[in-house]
């Protein structure tokens, strides 16, 4: 029987695609024709299938055979690239659905310079994850043997001049391609769905921080002669501290920020704190993305600081940032409790939690919980049967964190109709009239927390600091264009000054007197967790006295500081004190 498969091949050099004479047998032409259509084929209805909407499909598309073109650039070769990209692809997606698995977060391309880069990192993996990276070392083996054998069975040569041009058409083609999709969501590092279109574009985030040298932005010149921050001396207090109780209102904004809006003008007493003033705050996203208000507060730095990675920067800082807020109520003999209405490995909110001393995790499942959307009383009363069982067993000061979710979005169906509550006056657009339903039931919520405590705990003093997250998309009609423009931009320099990034703080005491709170027009969001501290009248830390000055220099404000240069110094003396490992 005669084998077609393989063939011995003259020389031809006469044009873009040849066939030289090898030393040994290879593929055939047409084989090797067969071979790149059928795995391109394979691979584009992979794409159809998983890489969601057609715009997305056209970027991973464009973008692998740019990849396939510089390959065959490099090799001369058509085979080896076009399977070689092909199973890189599956490397990707596969081990985008393990991290995922086991570190909430899919893969990035910041993760070849943190993990592979490093022996340190790489040989953590290997000890808390020894299967998986096993398995990840098999299919780098499987990769490099079958772009060898590829490369030794085709006779097929592209001309590298032609190869070149390909590749930058398919540059020319991906750029336009990644300008049609837009911008990467922020949440779509947190799922298993376009894992390959969200590696793809985690690239320029990931070239960004290796240029800059670190993940977080920091002067590069040195502190003088102001050095590290010194170590923190145990904390002493001479008598003990109020019960801290911090509550991540949800999606609130004061509806006083937007006058055409009617509402009920009893909500306004809401957003008052003991001092009878409103207290604005700037915060750092609209309409989501909570997790970056909570990392702001929790460890005071900015996230625009860590550049196009903040979007993932509990993910990414988990294990990596110091004496935060908790860690500092800690020293000083706290016990802190966190509730958290989603599953605790949401956007890898545990994990976070975990490594910055929030010791007692009371997520959705520990909860009880069904579902998130509950009334706000629903995590206080958890939250206070929590404190029961707390102050019969222990004299510790209890910091207590609550995030609610009544009022999130989406606002198009109404939550809890039997809920007799007043919304928006006649008039007022559906979104915002079903937020201001929502708001009057935090409202009511807030308040008999208040006189829960009261009645509960009349012995125990208590420090309530709660604050709005981020705007709902409920505002986004009442904002002017301008306004929008910046949100659609993701406009940083824009963000110091529009409407959008604008909630409040407010703090009030039970059985306790609250200081006075800054003076300043606008309050910075990673100035709150100084703030709190203050306010329950704990001894501040160094790093938060040094906060403390920047607030009262900068005017309340933090990356739009008119003085960055000391932000920046005051950034790389984090850095220097092990408070922030940024590599």
């Amino acid at each position: 029987m005669t084998d077609h498969t393989v063939v011995r091949v003259e020389p031809d050099n006469s044009g873009i695609i040849s066939l030289n004479h090898p030393a040994h047998w290879h593929l055939g032409g047409k084989a090797v024709a067969a071979a790149v259509c059928a795995v391109i084929a394979a691979v584009f209805a992979y794409f159809l299938w998983n890489e969601g909407w057609w715009s997305n499909i056209h970027y991973v598309a464009s973008v692998s055979l740019m990849l396939v073109a510089i390959a065959m650039t490099v090799s001369g070769r058509a085979l080896a690239p076009v399977v070689g990209v092909a199973i890189m692809i599956a490397i990707v997606v596969i081990s985008s659905a393990e991290k995922l698995r086991l570190m909430h977060m899919a893969i990035h391309a910041y993760d070849i310079v943190y993990y592979l880069m490093s022996p340190s990192n790489l040989w953590f993996l290997f000890q808390n994850f020894p299967v998986p990276m096993t398995q990840l070392f098999a299919a780098f083996s499987a990769l490099g043997a079958a772009i060898y054998y590829c490369h030794q069975f085709d006779p097929v040569r592209i001309h590298r001049g032609f190869a070149a041009c390909l590749v930058l058409g398919f540059a020319v083609v991906s750029a336009h391609a990644a300008y049609i999709k837009g911008r990467r969501a922020d949440m779509q590092q947190f799922g298993n769905e376009m894992a390959l279109s969200t590696f793809y574009a985690s690239w320029p985030e990931a070239f960004e921080t290796v240029m800059r040298g670190q993940l977080f932005e920091a002067s590069s010149s040195g502190t003088g002669e102001l050095g590290p921050f010194p170590t923190q001396p145990i904390c002493d207090i001479p008598k003990k501290p109020p019960h801290i109780i911090l509550i991540h209102q949800e999606s609130l904004v004061p509806p006083e920020f937007f006058p055409n809006s009617g509402y009920d003008k009893k909500l306004d007493n809401m957003f008052r704190s003991s001092d009878g003033k409103l207290h604005p705050m700037r915060v750092e996203t609209y309409g989501g993305a909570s997790w970056l208000t909570e990392f702001s507060i929790l460890a005071g730095v900015s996230t625009y600081s860590f550049g196009g990675m903040r979007p993932f920067v509990q993910a990414m800082m988990a294990g990596k940032v110091h004496d935060t807020v908790p860690q500092v109520l800690e020293r000083c003999g706290y016990h802190n409790a966190v509730f958290y209405p989603l599953p605790k490995d949401f956007v890898s909110n545990g994990r976070f939690y975990s490594t910055i001393g929030m010791t007692d995790i009371y997520a959705m499942k520990r909860q009880g919980l069904t579902k998130t959307f509950q009334r706000d009383h629903v995590y206080y009363n958890n939250m206070l049967t929590m404190m029961e069982q707390h102050f019969k067993s222990s004299q510790k000061p209890l910091f207590s964190y609550v995030l609610t979710f009544a009022t999130h979005q989406p606002y198009h169906f109404t939550f809890m109709p039997e809920a007799n509550v007043p919304g928006g006056k006649p008039g007022t657009p559906a979104d915002m009239h079903e937020f201001l339903r929502r708001l009057a039931m935090a409202h009511a919520d807030y308040d008999e927390l208040k006189t829960n405590l009261k009645q509960r705990f009349p012995n125990e003093r208590f420090l309530i600091l709660h604050y709005g997250d981020h705007q709902p998309g409920a505002t986004y009609p009442d904002l002017t264009d301008h306004d929008r423009e910046i949100i659609g931009n993701r406009d940083r320099e824009g963000a110091q000054s529009s409407q959008a990034f604008r909630t409040y703080y407010a703090a009030e005491g039970i059985n306790y007197d609250v200081p006075a709170l800054p003076d300043v027009p606008e309050l910075g969001v990673p100035y709150l967790g100084t703030v709190l501290l203050d306010a329950a009248r704990i001894p501040l830390p160094p790093a938060y006295a040094e906060r403390k000055r920047l607030m009262d220099l900068c005017g309340g404000r933090y990356d739009g500081c008119p003085n960055k240069d000391q932000i920046l110094t005051f950034h790389r003396r984090l850095i220097d004190s092990g408070i922030m490992q940024t590599r």
